[in-house]
C-alpha cells in the first residue's frame, strides 16, 4: 500500500492541530486551577489543617432590685481532646486516667458528646480543677490533640439561698437539642436547666465564639495562636429581678437545716416577687459541669425532697387561711356581712347528719360574728357559713377567683393549683350517690377537694391587701398585671382587714407574731397532712399576711410541712421577715432579748 506525499501532509497537520488543541485545554485548566480558582484551593487547604475550637459565650449576670450580683461569671477550665476516632479516644482517655481521676461516668459522657459533633472537640473535662490542669500543662507533649483553656463558668454567690428561683444551667441533652426552642443550638453548649436561667434563656445565653488551631494529618495541634482571626463570644444581657437579695437571704436563714416548707413575699401593690425560697435546698453551683453521682444520689435519696420546689409545686390544704374566701363569697353574695352570727354557737364542735365536726379549740368559741370568727378562726361559724353559701356556689365563687389557675410567674416550675369547678367533679369521683354535703364543710375551712400552692395563697392576699385586684407575681421587671378576684364596698374591704389585724392582736390566734409599732394583718392556718409520727399528727402550718394593715408595702406567705405544731410558728417567721422589711422589730424578739 503506497501513501499519497498530499495525505502525509495532510496528516501532519491534522496531528499538529489536535496536539496544539490538546496543549490549549491543558493551559486553559491549569489557567482555571492554578488562577482562578486558586484561593478556593488555599482556603480548601487551610480549612483542612485548621480545627475550630469553640469559645463559650458568658452568660448574663442576674441582679437583685438593687443592682447585687445573684448570679455571675468566674472562670473556668475545660479539656478536650481534637480530631480523634472513637477508639483513639478511649485510648486517649486510658492513657489520660494514669495522670488524673476520668470516672467511668465522665467517659461514657464524652464518648457521648464525640457522637453527637464528632467535627466539634470532645469535651473531656467541662470543669477542670486548676490542680489537674497544672498536671495536664506538664505532660502536653504526651498530648497534643489535647485542648486546654478557660472558659467562663457560672457562679452563684448565694447558692443555695437562691436556687428556687434562678435554677441552674448544664449541658444541652439530645432531647433538647431536637426541641423547637433550641434551634440553632451545638452540642455541648450549657443552657439554662430551671428556674429563670430556663426562663429567660434566650436572654442570657449570648453568642459563641471560636478560634482556630493548626493541626497535622493525624489531628495533633501544632500551633494554637495566630492560625486565624478569632471570632469572640458575645456576651449574654444582664437580668435586673425583683429580688431584694437581702431579704432571701434572711428569709433561708430562719428555715435553718431543720424545717421544711416554703416562703413568697410580694409587693401588694405592684406583684413584684421580693423572695421566693424553698426549704431545704441545694447547691446549684455543684450542678455546674455535671452532677456528682454521690450529690446527686442524696438529694434524691432525701425524704425532704430539696430538689422538689416547695414555693411553686407543693400542692397544700390550705387550712384556715382559706376561710377569707369562704368569707368573700358570703359577703360577695350578700349572703352574710360582718356583724352576722350563726344559728350555731361554737361549743367545741357541731353535729352534721352522723358526723360530729369539731372545732380546733375543744374550748369553744361561743357565739361570734364574721369579724370574731376570722380573729379566733372558728371552725364552726364557717362550717355554717359554708351551708348557707350552698356548694355549687361555693365552687363557682371560688373557680371565679382563680383557685384552678396558675399565679402566672415568670417560673416554668409553677404547678396549677386544684379546685373543683362544678359540683360534677364530685359525681365524678365519688359516684352521683356516694357523697354528701358534708363536703362543704370541708371546703369551707380550706379542707377537702382543695391543694393551693404557697404562690397561688400569696396572689390572693395581694387582693385582700389592696382593692380586691390580685396582682401577677413577677421575679423580673415587667409591666405589672392585675386581675379583680372580687367586688366589695370600700368598707367591707377594711372590715376584712380590721379582721385579719386582730388575728395578730393581742387577742388574736397570732398574737406573738406582732411587731413594734406596724399593725400586722393576717391569717393562721393548720391544715391536715394524713401523716403521723410516733402517734403525733403531723400538719402543714401556713401563715400569710401582710403589713402594714392601712398601706401594705409586702404580703408573706409562709407554710412548714409536717410539723407537729400549729401555723403561730410560721406566724412568727412571716413576722420576722415583714419586720426585716420594713426595718422595724417583731415583739416576739423583743420578749427573747429583754
Amino acid at each position: 500500500m503506497s501513501f499519497h506525499p498530499n495525505d502525509v501532509v495532510r496528516r501532519g497537520r491534522a496531528a499538529t492541530i489536535i496536539v496544539c488543541g490538546l496543549m490549549l485545554f491543558l493551559t486553559g485548566a491549569f489557567f482555571r486551577t492554578q488562577i482562578l480558582r486558586g484561593q478556593q484551593w488555599v482556603l480548601q487547604s487551610e480549612e483542612n489543617r485548621l480545627r475550630e475550637v469553640p469559645l463559650p459565650a458568658p452568660r448574663g449576670t442576674i441582679l437583685d432590685r438593687k443592682g447585687e450580683i445573684i448570679a455571675e461569671n468566674i472562670v473556668g477550665y475545660t479539656v478536650s481532646i481534637l480530631g480523634q476516632k472513637e477508639d483513639s479516644l478511649r485510648a486517649t482517655m486510658k492513657r489520660l486516667g494514669g495522670l488524673v481521676t476520668l470516672s467511668q461516668p465522665q467517659i461514657d459522657q464524652a464518648v457521648r458528646r464525640y457522637k453527637r459533633a464528632p467535627n466539634r472537640p470532645t469535651v473531656l473535662l467541662s470543669d477542670a480543677s486548676f490542680d489537674v490542669i497544672s498536671v495536664l500543662e506538664e505532660h502536653r507533649v504526651e498530648f497534643p490533640s489535647l485542648i486546654i483553656q478557660s472558659s467562663p463558668k457560672r457562679f452563684y454567690p448565694d447558692g443555695p439561698s437562691v436556687v428556687s428561683f434562678t435554677g441552674y444551667t448544664g449541658e444541652i441533652s439530645e432531647a433538647e437539642m431536637a426541641a423547637p426552642e433550641y434551634q440553632g443550638y451545638k452540642a455541648g453548649q450549657q443552657i439554662g436547666k430551671q428556674g429563670l436561667e430556663k426562663q429567660y434563656e434566650s436572654h442570657l445565653r449570648g453568642v459563641e465564639g471560636s478560634r482556630f488551631v493548626e493541626v497535622d494529618a493525624r489531628g495533633r495541634v501544632l500551633k494554637e495562636a495566630g492560625a486565624r482571626a478569632d471570632q469572640v463570644p458575645r456576651g449574654g444581657e444582664v437580668l435586673q429581678t425583683n429580688i431584694d437579695l437581702d431579704l432571701q437571704r434572711y428569709a433561708a436563714s430562719l428555715f435553718g437545716d431543720t424545717l421544711q416548707g416554703g416562703v413568697v413575699a410580694l409587693d401588694p401593690k405592684t406583684g413584684e416577687v421580693l423572695a421566693l425560697y424553698s426549704a431545704p435546698s441545694f447547691d446549684p453551683n455543684r450542678f455546674i459541669g455535671g452532677i456528682p453521682a454521690d450529690y446527686w444520689n442524696e438529694l434524691r435519696n432525701d425524704p425532704r425532697r430539696p430538689l422538689y420546689n416547695k414555693a411553686l409545686q407543693g400542692q397544700y390544704p390550705p387550712g384556715s387561711t382559706w376561710k377569707l374566701v369562704t368569707s368573700i363569697v358570703a359577703l360577695e353574695g350578700g349572703i352574710a356581712k360582718m356583724s352576722d352570727h350563726m344559728p350555731i354557737p361554737c361549743t367545741g364542735g357541731m353535729q352534721f347528719g352522723s358526723r360530729y365536726f369539731r372545732c380546733w379549740d375543744k374550748r369553744g368559741h361561743g357565739s361570734v360574728d364574721l369579724t370574731g370568727a376570722i380573729s379566733k378562726s372558728c371552725d364552726v361559724y364557717f362550717y355554717q357559713l359554708g351551708l348557707r353559701i350552698g356548694l355549687a356556689r361555693f365552687l363557682a365563687g371560688g373557680t371565679s377567683m382563680g383557685f384552678n389557675q396558675k399565679a402566672g410567674i415568670d417560673l416554668p416550675e409553677e404547678k396549677r393549683p386544684r379546685w373543683p369547678e362544678t359540683v360534677d367533679y364530685y359525681n365524678r369521683r365519688y359516684g352521683p350517690r356516694n357523697w354528701t354535703n358534708a363536703v362543704t364543710l370541708n371546703l369551707s375551712i380550706g379542707q377537702g377537694e382543695n391543694v393551693q400552692t404557697i404562690l397561688s395563697m400569696a396572689r390572693f392576699y395581694t387582693a385582700l391587701a389592696t382593692d380586691g385586684t390580685a396582682a401577677k407575681p413577677e421575679i423580673v421587671k415587667g409591666h405589672p398585671e392585675r386581675k379583680a378576684l372580687y367586688h366589695l364596698s370600700p368598707a367591707e374591704q377594711q372590715e376584712l382587714r380590721l379582721a385579719l389585724a386582730s388575728v395578730v392582736s393581742s387577742s388574736g390566734t397570732a398574737n406573738s407574731a406582732r411587731i413594734q409599732g406596724v399593725v400586722l394583718a393576717g391569717k393562721t392556718g393548720t391544715a391536715q397532712s394524713g401523716r403521723h409520727v410516733n402517734g403525733v399528727e403531723l400538719n402543714h402550718a401556713w401563715f400569710v399576711g401582710f403589713a402594714p394593715a392601712d398601706d401594705p408595702k409586702i404580703v408573706v406567705a409562709v407554710m412548714l410541712e409536717y410539723v407537729p405544731f400549729h401555723g403561730t410558728v410560721s406566724a412568727g417567721i412571716a413576722s420576722k421577715i415583714i419586720a426585716h422589711y420594713l426595718k422595724v422589730v417583731p415583739i416576739s424578739l423583743i420578749n427573747t432579748e429583754g
